[in-house]
């Protein structure tokens, strides 16, 4: 099953078609998924926020750097949300909860970097921890 389908029966339709990754194609295991993702939503009671987030503890971060010259989409998956760091900007992806086999996978683009948390639960933040709003600059011609 691809990713796409996952998300569609999790979540519904996605507003916007996924660029096609090296992995497109590798089927995933719907199983997996959702046993994670219900372990760790079944701690957070409902409130899915960075400081609930925060209290599933086992935190791993990534700092995710862009050392291009163009603005570089990060796309967070499973909840489908994007931030846009400028040339020389770095925010750090944070994993929270349990998983299965790694924290995180990731699929380089030449104009996205797509982070799929394994846990399901993850923020981004500043390096001074300071919360990065979902759509941080993102550009307005695109969306």
């Amino acid at each position: 099953m691809s990713r796409r389908a996952v998300w569609e029966a999790l979540f519904g339709a996605r507003p916007a078609e996924p660029r096609p990754g090296p992995d497109a194609a590798e089927p995933l295991d719907l199983t997996k998924i959702t046993a994670t993702l219900g372990r760790n939503m079944d701690r957070l009671d409902g409130d899915f926020g960075a400081e609930a987030i925060r209290t599933l503890g086992n935190p791993v971060p990534m700092l995710v750097e862009n050392s291009g010259t163009e603005l570089l989409e990060l796309w967070l998956e499973p909840f489908g949300q994007d931030y846009w760091l400028r040339p020389g900007e770095a925010f750090l992806v944070t994993s929270y909860g349990s998983w299965d086999d790694r924290p995180f996978e990731i699929a380089h683009e030449p104009d996205r970097i797509q982070i799929w948390a394994s846990s399901c639960f993850a923020t981004v933040t500043f390096r001074d921890g300071t919360e990065v709003p979902g759509g941080h600059q993102r550009p307005r011609e695109e969306y």
